[in-house]
């Protein structure tokens, strides 16, 4: 046997295919043994990039700049939808002033990314889905004998009846055949689109390892993950079998009295797949956040904002308009309220639709497609603020008044419905004895934290309920109002921020409710609402100016 052939021997050059690989070519991704690395490049091709072979595919391929020919983009321009650059353009007027990330770090990133979707796509999501294939194809399978069952029991009850009734009894059997087709139908449909989205993770998972193979940088910073996608489990169908209701033997109306089937029930149940938490990158807070923009809103009054990125920011305040700015100021969209009051609170869902407090209606709507709908109705309770989740559930802050006080608790909503109250600590103590605004926010490690206005503390639980902790203000600086927290947002670092309005500063926790830092600059003028896009970009309402601030506080 030839020893080249076996699975033990050493790479060999591909060019000759005798000598042993000495060398790599890291952009045509060929094996070179040391002869022929002069036959490889002697076609005057200047892009080859030849490497030692134990450092094969670590040259990173840059794309050349448009502007600049003769150089490679390197770097990403934050301040312009982050356009790829190279170091000439950096330097230039136009990008003067600009924040960049060197295109190794983006590179890197979504690398990391990358890897972690093809393990969530391999040991979860993808056994996930093996799991319901098998059990519709059981069902499927068990389908002829549970049919077979209630054939037996319908052929049984038929032999106590006369022979002029056989053609009945053949009519309803038909009947059965027809309700079984159906049946089928619905399962073996059911099965079509499992195995359909079976496929297309298959199909994404190829396409994963090659871009974990691939070297080209504009194709892996352009990789856009499906994980979200595909978490959200196609609905469960349960098909009830139908039962055969006998009926008492009388000579009349033969057909009506022997008896009849149930029709074919048919229920989903919606899932979605519990994903790891994503690791993110370590970032570190600046020492002096830095301004980086100013918009004017035009209200007599702000109070909210929300945000997913730069390009579409949400604001709230006096009146019924719900403005959409982009960062450049310009005024993109304005939603009124279905009553015409001005909404307690606004969030987005993860299709970026507005949902809204409205205080007159005392419910929680959706606008879609310009369209407003009503998901939420509480009666007898009146709602503040509320938060969507990484799981989409709705989570709303909201109180009743009794004779004896005033009922404050959190209620979290799956699919529109009560599925959790948030109210006492283990001591039966309410965990929110406040009397003034509240707002709420889910946190990145899923702990859930409000700003208690009333209580001036932070209060943080996990997502069971169960208390954490309470913040009540820092001692470290003089403060001439008692801590009085309106806001509160979260970062990709599970970082909590929120607003000390009265004295004109945002505190920075961690997730354990340990003080880190005061954003005191950037002549905050009562700070009260504010959001963290999915970039870490700070977004801080004043009350007093109505201005909406863009403050970069994270390297």
């Amino acid at each position: 046997m030839d020893p080249r052939s076996t699975a033990q021997d050493v790479h060999r050059c591909d060019l000759c295919e005798t000598a042993i690989v000495h060398s790599y070519c890291d952009f045509c991704h060929v094996n070179l043994c040391k002869p022929c690395i002069g036959e490889h490049i002697s076609d005057g091709y200047d892009k080859h990039k030849i490497v030692p072979f134990q450092e094969r595919r670590s040259t990173l391929i840059y794309q050349k700049c448009e502007m600049h020919p003769q150089k490679n983009c390197k770097f990403q321009c934050k301040d312009c939808n982050n356009i790829v650059i190279c170091s000439s353009c950096a330097l230039s007027k136009q990008h003067k002033g600009h924040y960049f990330v060197e295109l190794v770090e983006v590179y890197k990133t979504k690398k990391e990314d990358i890897e972690k979707d093809t393990k969530e796509l391999e040991n979860h999501i993808s056994p996930t889905y093996e799991k319901i294939a098998l059990e519709v194809e059981h069902q499927l399978a068990n389908l002829d004998g549970g049919y077979e069952k209630l054939r037996t029991t319908i052929s049984k009850h038929g032999e106590k009846w006369h022979k002029e009734i056989d053609i009945v009894i053949n009519n309803v059997k038909t009947e059965l055949n027809e309700i079984k087709v159906k049946h089928r139908e619905i399962l073996q449909k059911h099965l079509d689109e499992v195995k359909q989205i079976q496929s297309f993770i298959k199909q994404t998972l190829l396409a994963l390892k090659e871009l974990e193979q691939s070297t080209e940088v504009s194709s892996t910073i352009e990789y856009s993950s499906k994980i979200r996608e595909f978490s959200k489990l196609p609905p469960k169908v349960m098909v009830t079998m139908p039962t055969f209701i006998s009926k008492s033997i009388e000579p009349r109306k033969l057909y009506n009295l022997f008896g009849q089937l149930t029709s074919l029930s048919t229920a989903t149940e919606e899932k979605v797949l519990s994903l790891s938490q994503p690791k993110s990158s370590v970032r570190k807070l600046f020492d002096e956040p830095e301004l980086v923009a100013t918009i004017k809103t035009g209200y007599y009054e702000l109070c909210k904002v929300i945000c997913l990125n730069e390009e579409r920011i949400w604001v709230s305040g006096s009146n019924s308009d719900i403005k959409c700015f982009n960062l450049e100021g310009s005024l993109l969209q304005t939603i009124k309220t279905k009553s015409g009051e001005d909404p307690f609170d606004i969030a987005l869902d993860s299709d970026e639709n507005i949902l809204y407090i409205d205080r007159k209606t005392l419910t929680v709507n959706k606008v879609k497609n310009g369209l407003t709908e009503e998901v939420i109705r509480l009666r007898g309770c009146n709602p503040v603020n509320l938060c969507v989740t990484s799981t989409e559930d709705i989570l709303v802050f909201m109180y009743s008044v009794s004779k004896l006080r005033c009922q404050r608790r959190i209620v979290r909503y799956s699919g529109y419905r009560e599925k959790q109250t948030i109210q006492f600590d283990s001591e039966g103590k309410l965990l929110y004895p406040g009397t003034s605004s509240t707002k709420c926010i889910e946190n990145r490690n899923h702990d859930i934290c409000v700003a208690d206005c009333g209580a001036g503390a932070v209060v943080a639980v996990n997502q069971n309920g169960k208390f954490r902790w309470r913040y009540t203000g820092h001692s470290s600086v003089t403060r001439s109002r008692p801590f009085r927290p309106f806001g509160i947002t979260t970062d990709s670092q599970s970082h909590v921020l929120t607003t000390d309005r009265d004295n004109h500063r945002i505190h920075i926790l961690d997730q354990n409710g340990q003080f880190l830092h005061y954003i005191d600059t950037c002549n905050l003028n009562f700070p009260n609402g504010v959001c963290v896009d999915n970039n870490d970009n700070l977004f801080v309402c004043e009350e007093a100016t109505c201005n909406l601030k863009k403050i970069r506080y994270l390297k």
